[in-house]
């Protein structure tokens, strides 16, 4: 049942950390706050999805490649929003300052920034017509 919107409190961890142990910790957070709004009984996605992720930092940001911060939240995300990981087809990732002004369309970004702690913004809905060039 896409859309499927989240936050998770707290840094990012890498898909190359070397500590596996916080590596498997982030992303069984990334898939607990998953599963608070995912519909229970819904099952996986059959379609192929965007993934939308947004690392919103403070003054000391974690310093990840953008494609080792999406890897463990499209991992997470298996078997819960999407049957596999292959379904995703397009991802948009950003990393943002906290400290600079807003606009929002929804109220889940901006209560999340209210808190003052470092997130990631997760997104995951149906991937745009492909029959449409970039």
């Amino acid at each position: 049942m896409l859309p499927l919107e989240f936050v998770v409190i707290g840094e990012p961890v890498s898909h190359q950390s070397h500590n596996k142990a916080l590596r498997r910790h982030w992303q069984a957070r990334v898939r607990e706050a998953a599963e608070a709004v995912w519909p229970k009984e819904t099952a996986p996605s059959e379609l192929d999805c965007l993934l939308i992720v947004t690392y919103y930092y403070g003054a000391n940001p974690v310093l990840l490649d953008n494609d080792n911060l999406v890897k463990p939240i499209q991992d997470a995300l298996n078997g819960l929003a999407y049957r596999d990981d292959s379904q995703v087809t397009d991802t948009m990732i950003r990393r943002t300052r906290q400290d600079q002004p807003f606009r929002f369309t929804g109220l889940l970004v901006a209560r999340a920034l209210q808190n003052g702690e470092e997130f990631v913004y997760v997104r995951v809905e149906e991937a745009p017509d492909h029959g449409i060039p970039l």
